[in-house]
């Protein structure tokens, strides 16, 4: 948030501001207004329809006499529309992390008209922590990987049962492999129809087209071990502009990949991960990681893809199989489980890769 912090209260740069919380669902949204100032008057305004042409004359009947308008409502399946809407009209507008909201302890009633008046009093107290909001283009990258994360899934299960069929009617493949080119073709020669042979290349095609934007940050991640164009579509699609992390650190902690935390006084207690970041980007990470233990090289894939790729990051890119090939192969020799050495190596991949898409990452246009 900007301008909106409580040190303003003494200076009176905060009376010209009306806070508006909004309790966000799909057909309506409740909205409270806080005025500005220390003292200010906390009010519901009403429950609306959830559109664009209404939520507009409140926002224009709101800003009559020329006081600034922040809105602030909590990230959720309503997406990023009316965020757009607001900020289009040129009012303050921030989404907030429904994880990090304040909560006071021992309360038990939630309804929408008091969820909109505490976001109201939070947005002019300074409490509310704003998440980053994508843009259009990273918003519908982001919706195509995660469709794609989806079908493969219900690939995964449509094949269980086109196989279980076929078993259930004695026709048995005498391949070496299912769902090989061979395997296919096989496929067109049984009489029965079923739609379990539905393939998913398609939607991975179109999600590629739709990351050209990104396509210099995609293709330097995939100079490191492990990160294949679908992990580098999918990083890139769901972290979007890496600029906003001022160091690696602050991305690990987005993925959820740092340490959990509970200490009090000289006693200091580390956990497992926090797993509070974004879970797509985490878990094909983690599945990326598990090249790493086998020795550093560079295989005739991996050659292909670091073709044409600055020096810098292929640099990079080799400095870091050297670190966490050596890494994984100590961490292992502790005895440690391999999901939990895995999992360190992956956050160990993500200081890396901020660093590349630094360097890769498009000016702002």
């Amino acid at each position: 948030m900007t301008g909106t912090e409580p040190h303003a209260w003494g200076t009176g740069l905060m009376d010209d501001i009306t806070f508006v919380g909004l309790d966000v669902h799909k057909a309506t949204v409740c909205i409270a207004v806080a005025e500005g100032g220390r003292g200010g008057e906390v009010r519901q305004l009403g429950v609306f329809e959830n559109r664009s042409e209404i939520l507009s004359k409140v926002a224009s009947r709101l800003s009559k006499g020329g006081g600034r308008l922040s809105f602030c409502y909590e990230a959720g399946p309503c997406g990023y529309g009316l965020h757009r809407l607001l900020t289009g009209y040129g009012h303050e507008c921030v989404v907030v992390a429904p994880s990090l909201i304040p909560m006071k302890a021992g309360d038990r009633v939630k309804t929408d008209r008091r969820d909109a008046l505490m976001l109201a009093k939070l947005h002019r107290a300074g409490e509310l922590t704003a998440i980053w909001i994508p843009d259009a283009a990273h918003e519908a990258m982001r919706d195509l990987v995660r469709a794609r994360a989806t079908s493969v899934r219900v690939l995964a299960k449509a094949r269980q049962h086109l196989q279980g069929f076929l078993l259930r009617h004695e026709r048995i493949y005498c391949g070496a492999r299912a769902w090989t080119l061979a395997y296919r073709r096989w496929l067109t020669t049984v009489r029965f129809e079923h739609p379990a042979q539905q393939i998913v290349l398609q939607d991975y095609i179109h999600a590629v087209q739709e990351a050209e934007s990104m396509a210099p940050v995609v293709a330097a991640l995939q100079s490191m071990r492990g990160v294949a164009l679908v992990v580098a579509v999918t990083v890139v699609a769901e972290v979007g502009d890496f600029r906003r992390f001022a160091n690696p650190r602050q991305l690990m902690a987005y993925l959820g990949l740092v340490p959990s935390e509970h200490s009090s006084g000289s006693s200091v207690r580390r956990g497992g991960i926090t797993k509070a970041g974004n879970a797509l980007a985490r878990r094909v990470l983690i599945e990326g990681a598990w090249t790493y233990r086998m020795s550093a090289r560079v295989s005739r894939k991996l050659h292909d893809r670091l073709e044409g790729l600055p020096a810098a990051v292929r640099d990079i890119a080799w400095k870091a199989q050297l670190r966490l090939c050596a890494r994984y192969r100590r961490l292992a020799a502790t005895g440690r489980p391999k999901v939990v050495v895995t999992t360190a190596i992956a956050r160990e991949m993500v200081g890396f890769i901020w660093a590349i898409a630094r360097l890769a990452q498009p000016a702002p246009v």
